[in-house]
């Protein structure tokens, strides 16, 4: 192989790696997803539950 072919082929999957370094840091970052599922997840029970318990009233009764 060709010298400046073997050089450029290094740079080249050398910017791959830093770029897929940079993108683990910001996803390691940001945090588990798992966290803002159950975050989620625990908001709808919460809305679920205030719309099952809410009083019907006059004006809700179709």
């Amino acid at each position: 192989m060709h010298s400046q072919t073997h050089h450029a082929l290094h740079h080249l999957r050398d910017a791959e790696l830093r770029a897929q370094a940079d993108a683990y840091r910001i996803a390691a970052s940001v945090g588990h997803p798992r966290a803002l599922r159950a975050r989620l997840g625990w908001a709808l029970v919460e809305l679920g539950l205030r719309l099952a318990s809410a009083p019907r009233t006059a004006a809700t009764v179709p």
